[in-house]
């Protein structure tokens, strides 16, 4: 097939690990043990729900099967929100040492990809991660905290970031 190229905009949007913000509404329900949170444990289930929320997803067959090889050597990951058993959302990405790359998201349940996003901040956080790409910033993901840095920047924090010494898992 053909090669997977590299997406670089410029600018590029980033949140800061510690940077997300989280509205009190989500915060409470984050609290409120409505849904079951786990990381790694339905990685393909996640890319499905991703791929399967909007008609011409990027999310092919073959590039679902070039991320779950990733995942299997320990570079992608994912965040799954369960409810009553089943997938109700999640989020996946890929982590280089201290460098996390949001791919996508999606939801079946009002707000669970938002409770998955929390969730996965904090494990970014605890594990001492020191940058999150959000790629392309959107009014999402704006009120969620991501702003925008020029490309030239980018490039610098990504090259420290993936120096650091600290894992995902």
């Amino acid at each position: 097939g053909e090669p997977i190229c590299w997406w670089s905009p410029d600018p590029r949007a980033v949140f800061e690990i510690d940077g997300l913000h989280v509205p009190r509404r989500l915060q409470r329900l984050v609290r409120s043990g409505r849904f079951e949170v786990t990381f790694d444990q339905n990685f393909v289930g996640v890319m499905k729900g991703c791929a399967d929320r909007r008609e011409g997803t990027w999310i092919t067959t073959e590039m679902l099967e070039a991320y779950h090889r990733l995942h299997q050597i320990g570079y992608a990951h994912s965040v799954e929100v369960w409810q009553d058993g089943e997938l109700a959302g999640g989020v996946y990405g890929v982590s280089i040492g201290g460098f996390f790359a949001g791919e996508s998201m999606f939801s079946r349940e009002r707000d669970a990809s938002k409770v998955a996003l929390v969730h996965l901040f904090d494990r970014l956080r605890e594990r001492e991660f020191d940058l999150f790409d959000s790629q392309i910033l959107n009014d999402h993901t704006a009120r969620l905290g991501a702003y925008e840095i020029p490309r030239s920047e980018y490039l610098h924090r990504l090259r420290e970031a993936i120096r650091q010494p600290v894992e995902f898992g």
